[in-house]
Order: C-alpha cells, then sequence, then structure tokens
C-alpha cells in the first residue's frame, strides 16, 4: 500500500523552497508514495513542473483571508467599513487590539478558520513544508489529519520575522521540526528550546545528473558578449543582496574589466535595482534577466557565480551551481560553510559591496586560484556521487 504524504506550501513560485520540493517529489518512488500537494494560492511558474501522478489541491477562500493576514489592521477595517460591513468591522477591530495585546496571532488563524472544514483525508505524514509560515503550520495542525506531521524551517529565523510565542506553542505539536542546515537547526533550537530532541537537520536535496541534463535543455545567455559572465541567480529582494553587487560591478568596469553581470530572478526589488544599475550608469552590463525556471544553461556558461545573500537557509542555487564547477563567491550566512570551504572550494566573504568586490577581483586576476576552485569542486562532486552508491 502507498504511503499517503501531503506537502503544503504557499503557491509554486519560481523559488527555493518549491524547487527544494519538487526535487524531494522525484527522489520519492511513485509505486510506494501517493503525494498531494496543498497550495494556499493557485499560481506559479513551477505548476507546470509538477509531476503528472502528484494530486493539487488549493485552500477554498483563502484570497479572502490573505487581505485580512497581510494588510496592517486599519486598512482592513477600513476596507470593511468602506463596504458598509460594520459588524466584521468591529469584530476584526476588538479581534486585533486583543492579538496585539496577547501576542496570540493564532487568534487569527482560529476566527479566519472556524468555518473551515477539517480534511477527511487521513494522511500517513503532513508535511507545513513552507516554513516558517505560521498560517500553513497552524493550518496543518488543526485542520488535517495525519498520522504523522513534520514542519520544515527553510530560512535563518533569526534574520526574519519569527514569531518565537506562536513556534513555542505550535512547534511542540509536530513529530519533527527540519532545518534545512546545522546553522539552521542552531537557531531553531535556540529560540524555541522547547523543540530540541525533536529537532533534525534534512539538507535540500539536489539530483545532479537532472541538473546537468536540464542545462543541455535551454540557450542560456543570447547577447554573444566575449567577456566575463558573472552569475547570481535568486529573487530580486533585499535579503539576496542584489543592491549590494551593482557598485561592485560598477568599480570593475571603472578599473578595465571587461565583465557582464547577469541576474536571474524577480521580485519586488526590481524598480530599485533598476534605478540602481541606471545610477552606477551601467545598464549596458547588469542585466536582469527575469524569472527562469530553467536556470542551468546560464550556470554552465558563465564563469563565476556570486552569492549576495544577507541571509539563507539552505542556498539551494548555490548547491546546482555546484554542480557544474564554477568558482564561487558568497557571502557569510548560516550555512555557507556547508556548500564551500574558504579558499578550497570557494571564497566566503563579509556581506558588504567592498569584500565581494575584492573576492571577484582576486578571482578576475588569478586565473590559477581559479582553476584550483573548479578542480577541487570537481572532486567533491565525484567523491559524493562514489558515497551514495558506497564506494
Amino acid at each position: 500500500m502507498k504511503k499517503k504524504v501531503l506537502f503544503m506550501v504557499i503557491n509554486m513560485n519560481v523559488g527555493g523552497t518549491e524547487k527544494a520540493l519538487l526535487n524531494m517529489i522525484d527522489v520519492m518512488p511513485e509505486e510506494q508514495y501517493d503525494i498531494t500537494i496543498l497550495m494556499l494560492e493557485p499560481y506559479g511558474g513551477f505548476l507546470g513542473s509538477i509531476p503528472d501522478g502528484v494530486k493539487v489541491e488549493y485552500v477554498n477562500g483563502y484570497s479572502q483571508m490573505k487581505d485580512i493576514l497581510n494588510n496592517p489592521p486599519k486598512i482592513v477595517v477600513m476596507n470593511f467599513l468602506k463596504q458598509w460591513k460594520l459588524l466584521q468591522a468591529f469584530y476584526y477591530l476588538i479581534l486585533f487590539l486583543i492579538t496585539s495585546i496577547s501576542k496570540e496571532r493564532s487568534l487569527l488563524f482560529a476566527s479566519l478558520l472556524r468555518h473551515y472544514p477539517i480534511n477527511q483525508n487521513e494522511y500517513d505524514v503532513a508535511v507545513a513544508y513552507a516554513g516558517p509560515m505560521d498560517f500553513i503550520s497552524y493550518f496543518i495542525v488543526k485542520k488535517i489529519k495525519a498520522k504523522k506531521k513534520y514542519q520544515w524551517i527553510h530560512f535563518d529565523i533569526s534574520k526574519i520575522g519569527f514569531n518565537v510565542k506562536f513556534a513555542s506553542q505550535f512547534f511542540v505539536k509536530f513529530d519533527k521540526v527540519f532545518a534545512v542546515s546545522e546553522e539552521g537547526k542552531k537557531e531553531i533550537v535556540n529560540l524555541v528550546p522547547t523543540v530540541k530532541n525533536n529537532t533534525e537537520v534534512f539538507t535540500n536535496i539536489t539530483i545532479p545528473e537532472k541538473i546537468i541534463n536540464l542545462a543541455k535543455e535551454g540557450n542560456g545567455f543570447q547577447d554573444n558578449f566575449n567577456g566575463l559572465r558573472i552569475l547570481t541567480v535568486g529573487r530580486l529582494s533585499k535579503e539576496k543582496g542584489q543592491d549590494l553587487i551593482i557598485p561592485v560591478l560598477a568599480r570593475l568596469k571603472h578599473e578595465g574589466f571587461n565583465i557582464r553581470w547577469y541576474c536571474i530572478g524577480e521580485g519586488n526589488g526590481r524598480k530599485e535595482y533598476e534605478a540602481m544599475i541606471k545610477e552606477y550608469d551601467v545598464e549596458n552590463d547588469f542585466i536582469l534577466l527575469g524569472s527562469h525556471s530553467n536556470p542551468y544553461p546560464f550556470m554552465q556558461q558563465c564563469d563565476l557565480y556570486v552569492q549576495p545573500s544577507r541571509h539563507e537557509g539552505y542556498c539551494l542555487t548555490m548547491a546546482e551551481a555546484k554542480c557544474f564547477n564554477i568558482p564561487i563567491v558568497s557571502t557569510k550566512f548560516a550555512g555557507v560553510s556547508e556548500h564551500i570551504a574558504h579558499e578550497k572550494t570557494g571564497l566566503i566573504v563579509e556581506c558588504n559591496s567592498t569584500s565581494i568586490y575584492q573576492a571577484v577581483k582576486v578571482l578576475l586576476q588569478e586565473s590559477r586560484l581559479k582553476d584550483e576552485l573548479r578542480f577541487n569542486l570537481k572532486s567533491l562532486n565525484i567523491a559524493s556521487r562514489l558515497k551514495k552508491i558506497d564506494l
């Protein structure tokens, strides 16, 4: 009999969490698992990448809940008043006051889901995969029947708006809490010590053979540039640090380096970055390529990969870049040392433009170091594959 497993996520946007989920599903034999993905929102660039045998379900009415969950309380109440829904306005005004004083955000979830039926399917395992997302954790605990329930944490919780009180109340209701790095686990145990005994590390899965094959399916760069290409992949947002590398490119171009920097990803930082690109006069050489569900042709063709993140959970894009033995420069974030060793398989620097500039310049000037990093990465990848088959 197949084991029934449910994964709950926000949507299937092109992002690290969603890609990690697809990779996990990819290594779960179809003859052994009956998999369901439960989404809050029915969209995302990875929707078409969900395997045919996987069931896809949605939380009905979430679009109405989302406004109440994400908008400031004043806006929510005013919107009800504008619609002459006076009782709802008064109800949520009182509810927001109570949650603000008590810091019990779960009261808001309970209110929104008070009429939502409990899912009648019983799963062997139900996973709050898009973590930490309090609403999803609450939903799995209260509205899903399962023999075992797991909470997944994909981010560095010390760097985001992590609700310690909610986690202390609800994480203990899960059979396991999984972090995607050792440093991530330490942060969880530090902030929520009650889950120490049921917290484990489960690093995001990468499938090198699949990644390398996908690199052959796309065209990659189309601009006929004859210099060195630098690549960064990630959502266009402050935590991913693209604002740190625009000045780096400007400085290197001013010093005469024949380079072009490409960013794959989309996000709410685009307008800010477009303004910065114009301000630093690098419009021809700092290229925002937008979102690509298959970034691997670009990874295969670039000369250098840079990860300028302010914080990460596991950083799947760096794990993927390693599959192509690319010299890597990365800022120092939680879990980075689980990807690369400084001056052996990459360069790890402080999270500022000056440090990134110095590291990139070293690799542009010292081909011997670049070759050494490539060789060490190649050796590491071969060793990891042999380990999988017990050699």
